[in-house]
């Protein structure tokens, strides 16, 4: 009798499975939106810190390696708060999975900060590109004498871009899995995963 409980249950959980997609791309498109408009902000504001200016005077103002360095770290932190919020959206906004074991949905909430992360970075060099070109591409213009130097300098830049990128994609998969279990009504947290005690949360 127990057998053909248990049968019923995962035969009634896979029809279930199969009749709701595995993937929301509603949620995962607004998550980059939010992530590409964050982004932009971001840099708006980091332009306006002064980011994308130097001093011409050697007296003046920071150096231009200090100035490298600043605009890069800032670059990681910008990667990194807008992919956060993109990602918590995606995970947030996707519809639930009934019948899906645990490790699945922690799976695909994975998967949609990814893609979310994905779409944004999509999106951001496809729309995006000329205005964050031009909000941060003007240290290294400024910067660079000579064509060793431009070169030197879109080499540093593009290693910052690089790292930006994988924080970002890494942040976006993890405030995805906690928007995801907010969304479930069960937070068992990220950092330190199942030693956290699974909590009740009001929809």
């Amino acid at each position: 009798m127990t057998m053909t409980n248990n049968l019923r249950t995962e035969t009634r959980a896979g029809a279930l499975e199969e009749n709701q997609s595995a993937v929301s791309w509603a949620a995962i498109a607004a998550g980059a939106v939010a992530t590409a408009a964050l982004t932009l902000v971001l840099l708006a504001f980091g332009a306006g810190m002064g980011f994308s200016s130097i001093s011409p005077w050697s007296n003046s103002g920071i150096s231009s390696e200090t100035f490298k360095v600043a605009a890069g770290i800032y670059l990681i932190v910008v990667a990194m708060l807008a992919s956060t919020i993109g990602g918590y959206v995606a995970g947030r906004l996707r519809t639930k999975w009934m019948g899906v074991h645990s490790d699945e949905v922690v799976f695909r909430n994975t998967a949609h900060g990814f893609l979310a992360w994905a779409f944004a970075a999509v999106l951001g060099s496809a729309v995006l590109g000329g205005a964050a070109t031009y909000l941060v591409g003007g240290a290294a213009q400024g910067a660079a004498q000579g064509a060793d130097q431009a070169r030197s300098a879109a080499a540093k830049t593009a290693l910052w871009l690089t790292a930006a990128m994988l924080v970002g994609a890494f942040a976006a998969s993890l405030a995805a899995i906690e928007g995801g279990q907010l969304r479930d009504g069960r937070w068992h947290g990220v950092i330190g995963g199942r030693s956290y005690r699974s909590q009740r949360t009001t929809t």
